[in-house]
């Protein structure tokens, strides 16, 4: 942990041991946060688990939503965010639930405990995973090298080598090859993971089809009045790889094929990844011209009684293994706005 994390930390931990926030809750203080989850599935025991940061188990879901009671802390929908936004002022405290890539989790461990407290929440699909021609890069790439103890791949015309022997290994070789991958173009990216896979015997598209929802377990969450599906573009590319003209094609498309294979309008959108870098001003002005009322970063902040651009919303992506409830009730009394900020850390990709 970074000092600055560790001064965070304690921060947030004398706020709450000294009841200082829940003072601030008394006289009425608070703001809202938007937690973003991308998998809800139970703990493994798998050594290697380069992405387990951004997954919850269903245990920590359910004690989330009973703390939320609780706290008397509201579950508010994607759009009655917008709303309280709209509306200016304080937007008060409250927490919305949102989950990235349409994992099949969703239906099997998360949607029953969210469905059992009655609560809204949102999910941000990329439309071309449910039609099977997406390609969930980063679970490939974690399956590759954990079933290797070498691997050999091109990277700038030149062949490269890594041992991925060792637990550390596997883990410094994902993150170097993750971050790699992040810096391309879409057909290039396609290509390398793809050579990848051939190389080391992955089915890319199985193992993509496997981990996400499929049109029919989408309608049927989308029957839900209490579930928002959103976009998240087509293909889930980092949309500042590429020219403005196709950054705004992934957006609009995203858009359209979601109303079309639902039959209903798609009002809220996240940005691919959504870190400070993978998209810019010019994207947020593209989301809106595609008709969007809002969408979702992965710029750690909350929501509070200043201005806020509801096309470009922060969210705090909560990893339920590192980070305890008790900071989350510093967070959501609006005494440590800041704090929010010093906890932020992209679960995405690296």
């Amino acid at each position: 942990m970074s000092t600055n994390g560790w001064w965070t930390a304690a921060r947030l931990q004398l706020a709450y041991a000294s009841g200082a926030a829940r003072m601030s809750e008394w006289k009425g203080g608070g703001c809202g946060v938007i937690l973003r989850f991308d998998r809800v599935r139970p703990a493994r025991r798998d050594r290697f688990q380069p992405l387990r940061s951004r997954e919850i188990t269903p245990q920590f879901l359910d004690g989330l939503l009973r703390a939320l009671k609780r706290w008397n802390c509201p579950v508010i929908s994607a759009a009655e965010v917008c709303a309280r936004i709209a509306r200016g002022g304080s937007p008060g405290r409250f927490v919305c639930l949102t989950f990235d890539g349409g994992s099949r989790d969703i239906t099997t461990f998360a949607y029953p405990i969210l469905a059992r407290h009655g609560v809204p929440f949102a999910v941000y699909l990329p439309t071309a995973f449910p039609d099977g021609i997406g390609e969930a890069w980063w679970l490939a790439l974690e399956q590759v090298i954990a079933r290797t103890e070498r691997i050999a791949l091109l990277i700038d015309h030149n062949e490269r080598r890594f041992d991925t022997a060792t637990l550390a290994d596997k883990t410094q070789v994902f993150h170097f090859l993750a971050s790699w991958l992040r810096t391309m173009p879409p057909a290039a990216l396609t290509a390398a993971i793809q050579d990848l896979c051939k190389r080391y015997a992955v089915d890319l598209a199985v193992v993509t089809r496997e981990a996400v929802m499929d049109w029919d377990e989408i309608g049927r969450l989308a029957a839900d009045p209490k579930v928002t599906i959103g976009s998240a573009t087509v293909n889930y590319p980092v949309l500042a790889n590429l020219p403005d003209s196709a950054a705004q094609k992934e957006i609009a498309m995203g858009r359209a094929v979601l109303q079309a294979a639902l039959g209903c309008d798609a009002a809220q959108f996240a940005f691919p990844f959504g870190e400070s870098g993978s998209f810019g001003p010019q994207h947020v002005a593209m989301a809106k011209e595609a008709g969007f009322a809002g969408a979702m970063t992965s710029i750690p902040g909350v929501i509070g009684a200043g201005p806020i651009d509801p096309l470009a919303l922060p969210r705090i992506a909560w990893a339920g293994r590192q980070r305890s409830l008790r900071d989350l009730r510093v967070i959501l009394s609006g005494l440590m706005p800041g704090a929010a900020r010093g906890m932020g850390r992209s679960t995405g990709p690296r």
